[in-house]
């Protein structure tokens, strides 16, 4: 059994978002104020997209955070299935128009091509990431550790900032943030909407096998602080 994180249960989505994006934006200027730069890591999908724009419309000094995505499916940043173009249509906007963005995806044919590269790009980002923001999947997946996919305990055990994922269950090769990466962080919030997603999460309290339930890997640690962000 795993110990439950800090749990914060909201009656409707859009009271999580407005708290969530203020703590976020709080946090961030914390970081610039205490250290000149401030950086955050995202995800990807439906959920975060109210909050993205919430946060964009947070005064904070957003010239000086740098943002980049949890993982990304090894697509065209322009395609329709690219969280880049998603963080670009919803996050950098406004406010946060001025953040300096780097995506994980990049020239090469495939992500075991491009990992390399991705891990240098982000040779800049301010470390440990100031705030990560994780989603999680009805499998039990976050970022793109799938426990379909071959490269699991890759993901779980690297300590590469980035690993290539095939996942068998989900569309397109991707790249992700290993598990090392995500932990060398100051603060993470998994934020999950719906009935569905808290049942999910319930379930991964119940032991610490991460390979079946990757969001474990994230749940189970104590390094680095875990708070969660529900509503139905």
């Amino acid at each position: 059994m795993i110990k439950e994180s800090v749990f914060k249960s909201f009656d409707d989505k859009a009271a999580l978002e407005t708290q969530l994006a203020k703590r976020i934006a709080g946090q961030l200027q914390d970081a610039i104020d205490s250290r000149g730069k401030a950086s955050l890591v995202v995800s990807g999908g439906s959920t975060p997209l109210q909050l993205f724009k919430l946060l964009s419309k947070q005064a904070i000094e957003w010239k000086d955070v740098c943002i980049t995505l949890a993982d990304e499916r090894w697509v065209d940043a322009e395609a329709d299935d690219s969280n880049e173009k998603l963080v670009r249509a919803h996050l950098l906007q406004n406010f946060a128009s001025s953040a300096k963005f780097t995506g994980l995806k990049n020239m090469f044919a495939s992500p075991e091509e491009g990992c390399a590269m991705a891990v240098e790009q982000l040779g800049h980002f301010p470390k440990p990431f100031d705030v990560v923001v994780l989603g999680m999947g009805n499998d039990g997946h976050t970022c793109s550790w799938f426990p379909c996919s071959k490269e699991i305990d890759e993901a779980l055990t690297t300590s590469s900032l980035c690993v290539a994922v095939n996942p068998g269950a989900a569309p397109h090769p991707r790249i992700s943030l290993s598990k090392s990466a995500i932990l060398a962080s100051r603060q993470i919030y998994l934020h999950i909407v719906g009935e569905q997603k808290l049942t999910v999460y319930r379930q991964a309290l119940e032991n610490e096998d991460a390979t079946s339930m990757p969001i474990r890997a994230v749940l189970a640690q104590h390094k680095t602080p875990v708070d969660v962000y529900w509503s139905a």
